[in-house]
């Protein structure tokens, strides 16, 4: 077995051990259907898919396929903040088997329910975690591997490091997926060395040709240093990953007390937790594709300073699998 060729590359049936990481706002059809088509498996983000990018997720889907006859993926977001929220996801996993698609990564809660769901059609189920304690409650509730977000990570991050995080989660058995800090072929390398299954890539992808955000945010990742990656709460209430930026200098990164308060009880938390994605979508939509350049918040990890170009995802993949395989 070489570095490139991994319990995940052959669990998927895919030539190189990369995901493109599944990401509001940025998870539009072309890029996945791009990066499973040059051998690693694009993950569709069904919030962005549906709300984003204005696809209803059957069409989607078919899109995609359209695109490209490789394997892709599906993320499903399991925190229960509402019946009705649970009920729309739960259909997004039928829309998403009916389609073809064998590949889930689940974040935020429990994923049992959507285990349950998938498993018996020969789907393969891996759960995002940051720390032993969620890994465990995944394992027993059937996954098949974990996506380890590490503290390098965009968007939500954890706060290990991919060593750590990795020394931690290893003795658990199951194959591991290094989320967060590969942002070159020297980072991909790293990652597979040190005894990772495969990479989950975001912050890389956004940068390309096939990826629809604006050219701004695009050349803001390119622009960037490890030391402009700054987290803050006030787009979801969680800390998140974000460039630094006048407006987000401007608004400060911390939450009120009042709303932190509220974070901390079992019940509100939900209500915030929903408060804070309905406003997170509206924002995200007008700062990105919509080109409203006045309250920007562009998410990104800080693998941002290793990437220097805008490329096309082909030439990005060609040249980690290159370096794999010295």
């Amino acid at each position: 077995m070489t570095l490139l060729d991994t319990p995940f590359t052959q669990k998927l049936g895919i030539a190189y051990p990369i995901i493109c990481g599944p990401m509001y706002p940025c998870s539009n059809p072309e890029l996945i259907a791009a990066v499973s088509e040059a051998g690693g498996i694009g993950v569709v983000q069904p919030l962005s898919m549906v709300y984003v990018h204005d696809h209803p997720l059957h069409e989607g889907l078919q899109l995609i396929k359209k695109m490209t006859k490789k394997p892709f993926g599906m993320n499903i977001i399991v925190e229960q903040s509402s019946k009705i929220y649970k009920k729309r996801m739960q259909e997004y996993v039928k829309i998403a088997l009916e389609e073809g698609c064998r590949f889930f990564i689940t974040s935020l809660g429990d994923p049992a329910w959507v285990i349950d769901q998938v498993k018996p059609l020969g789907g393969v189920v891996y759960h995002d975690v940051t720390a032993l304690k969620w890994a465990q409650k995944a394992i027993s509730a059937g996954a098949d591997g974990l996506i380890c977000v590490n503290n390098r990570a965009g968007g939500h991050a954890g706060a290990l490091s991919p060593k750590e995080l990795f020394d931690q989660l290893k003795p658990l058995g199951l194959p591991l997926v290094c989320a967060g800090g590969v942002g070159d072929e020297n980072d991909f390398l790293e990652a597979l060395k040190m005894g990772y299954a495969a990479v989950q890539v975001g912050t890389r992808f956004i940068a390309t040709t096939e990826c629809r955000e604006r050219l701004e945010y695009k050349l803001g990742i390119v622009r960037a240093t490890e030391n402009d990656i700054v987290l803050t709460e006030r787009v979801t209430g969680i800390p998140l990953s974000v460039i630094r930026t006048p407006y987000v200098d401007k608004i400060g990164v911390k939450i009120g007390p009042i709303a932190r308060l509220l974070f901390k009880y079992r019940i509100t938390k939900h209500w915030m937790r929903l408060w804070y994605g309905f406003w997170a979508v509206r924002q995200f939509k007008n700062s990105s594709l919509h080109g409203d350049t006045s309250k920007e918040y562009w998410q990104a990890g800080k693998s941002a300073g290793h990437i220097h170009a805008v490329e096309p995802v082909a030439a990005i993949i060609a040249r980690f699998v290159a370096k794999a395989r010295e």
